[in-house]
């Protein structure tokens, strides 16, 4: 069984490195103890986003406080050689949480959020500052889980205009429709860097898609069947990995 792995954000912990003492961030070290039930002596790995592993042992353990003291450090190769902008409008529920949980497993650089115009979901400037804190935070568990050691940025949430208005785009741009004519198997790769827009329960508008394609989008399908929201995206996600990226490694 390999060593459970734990994500110690910048931020909130001290700085990792060979021969380092330091202590668990909270969620951390009340997951070792209380979910895993780790003892002293037992080894985890911890990561910052460098894309190192870091190799610790538990010293001590006191209430819900771990400290740990740093074995080794070792390079982590599982990143896709595509950098990916999944653009995903947001969703209702727990749809957006899981899209961008899987997107992370499935090797994306980074998410941007689009309030699209049929986005059921409308966030207030309080509950947007709160929901992209859970969906950061979703994306740093994907990485513990999946084994990556560079977390992907949830970026805040911007109108596709406001999006689109931004430079620059990956040279490589894709957006999701079922009624393109092109499949996604005869698209042509322009470059290593691209960017992935996918609607919200509704679809893009007809307005959002004329504006993508202006700003260089091609429009492809996947398959002959609708897919949903949370879907769509990984279903794209899993056939670029496969036609350019590391699913074959």
């Amino acid at each position: 069984m390999r060593n459970p792995r734990f994500y110690c954000d910048p931020a909130l912990c001290d700085r990792l490195s060979l021969g380092a003492i330091l202590q668990l961030p909270d969620n951390a070290a009340v997951h070792a103890v209380k979910v895993l039930r780790m003892n002293q002596g037992e080894c985890l790995i911890l990561f910052n986003g460098d894309g190192q592993d870091y190799r610790a042992e538990i010293l001590q353990i006191s209430k819900q406080q771990v400290r740990c003291k740093i074995l080794s450090v070792n390079p982590v190769n599982s990143e896709s050689p595509l950098q990916i902008t999944l653009a995903q409008a947001i969703s209702a529920g727990d749809r957006m949480d899981f899209t961008i949980q899987k997107a992370v497993e499935l090797g994306v650089a980074a998410i941007q959020p689009i309030a699209s115009q049929r986005s059921v979901v409308k966030l207030s400037q309080d509950r947007l500052e709160k929901r992209l804190a859970h969906w950061q935070n979703v994306a740093n568990a994907a990485c513990e889980q999946s084994g990556r050691a560079i977390v992907p940025q949830v970026f805040a949430p911007l109108s596709l205009a406001d999006w689109l208005a931004q430079a620059p785009l990956a040279p490589t741009r894709i957006m999701l429709s079922p009624d393109a004519e092109i499949p996604i198997t005869k698209l042509q790769l322009a470059a290593t860097e691209i960017c992935l827009l996918v609607g919200a329960e509704g679809g893009l508008s007809p307005e959002e898609k004329q504006l993508a394609s202006l700003t260089g989008f091609q429009s492809v399908r996947m398959g002959t069947r609708v897919l949903r929201t949370e879907t769509a995206p990984l279903a794209a996600l899993a056939a670029i990995q496969t036609l350019w990226g590391d699913f074959s490694a």
